[in-house]
């Protein structure tokens, strides 16, 4: 069964946008398309590692066979040594919702960087200006001292930030301590002070809350598959391919535990353990920022790739719009 949404591009008037919200592994993406199937959408991915070509088993991608002919947007977007930072993707989200509007297609966003749907929805801010030597001083220190110590660094700083941002995002680590001591008070609270959100569309968020220890067990099960249906192999060729270990998204949850086993630091069970262990720790921070940072949420207490999940979205989607 399908629908299309109501002529609001022809109006002019605020188009409906969903956006699905969750940990990792609770099922954003199977409800994303089932929403996009049923009222005539697109999926925009807001994963910041989907949107990378090539890695595919680590970051869980939908495979093409199975987004049911769902067009998905800013999905296997850019080559994986290329930089991609929240301002872009907002930018480039933004052109993507311009392109749905004038064909009367509801965009459906997924994904769980928190980072970079806020930066859509409640868009960016006049960050300070990048400072070479304190990024070089932050680079050393995260080069010369344990993993994790930027991440500690930032939480500090602005918490909130630090929960959307996974601690081997090097990156984004900096560019949050750089923006938090320079405009001299958190990231998050300038982004929000200096910021105007989105204008062309309004915006129903449904979140996915499973209970857990469910959503842990499947974690586990969900890393246990990747490693077997070749995780490892998909770290060698790319790097085959001449991808740079320095790569950002091989700082990624599997990937820097795969090149770790890679590379002989440790056995295949303890990436895998590590594995499971951080995307546990990860789940815990995304739930943290969405219930923190995500206005309006209207919660669902299960997974989100079920019928019963489906029905309690359509229903919140259809009553929503007539409001």
């Amino acid at each position: 069964m399908s629908g299309n949404i109501s002529q609001d591009a022809s109006t002019m008037r605020p188009c409906p946008c969903i956006a699905v919200v969750g940990p990792t592994a609770s099922g954003k993406s199977e409800l994303a398309i089932g929403l996009a199937s049923r009222f005539g959408g697109e999926v925009i991915n807001f994963d910041s590692v989907q949107v990378y070509r090539h890695f595919d088993i680590g970051t869980a991608k939908i495979p093409p066979d199975l987004r049911r002919g769902i067009p998905h947007h800013l999905l296997d977007h850019v080559d994986p040594d290329t930089a991609y930072s929240a301002g872009q993707f907002a930018r480039e989200a933004m052109a993507v919702l311009d392109d749905l509007r004038e064909r009367n297609c509801l965009p459906v966003l997924a994904g769980g960087t928190g980072l970079y749907l806020d930066a859509l929805l409640h868009g960016l801010f006049q960050a300070p200006p990048p400072n070479p030597a304190l990024r070089k001083r932050l680079r050393l220190r995260a080069d010369s001292r344990p993993t994790g110590h930027l991440w500690r660094l930032l939480y500090v700083l602005d918490p909130e930030a630090a929960e959307a941002i996974h601690p081997n995002d090097t990156p984004k680590l900096i560019r949050g301590i750089e923006v938090s001591r320079l405009g001299g008070r958190p990231m998050t609270e300038q982004w929000e002070e200096g910021s105007v959100g989105l204008k062309s569309h309004r915006t129903l968020t449904l979140g996915l809350t499973p209970p857990r220890e469910d959503l842990y067990e499947r974690i586990n099960r969900r890393t246990g598959s990747m490693f077997e249906s070749g995780l490892i192999e998909e770290v060698r060729d790319l790097l085959d391919r001449g991808v740079p270990r320095t790569a950002r998204a091989f700082g990624s949850l599997g990937y820097a535990q795969c090149l770790s086993y890679v590379d002989g630091k440790c056995s295949l069970d303890e990436a895998v353990e590590a594995t499971a262990l951080r995307t546990r720790q990860y789940a815990k921070r995304q739930l943290t920022w969405f219930r923190r940072r995500t206005r309006e949420v209207h919660w669902w207490a299960g997974f989100g790739d079920g019928d019963d999940a489906f029905a309690w979205a359509e229903g919140e989607f259809l009553g929503w719009r007539v409001q």
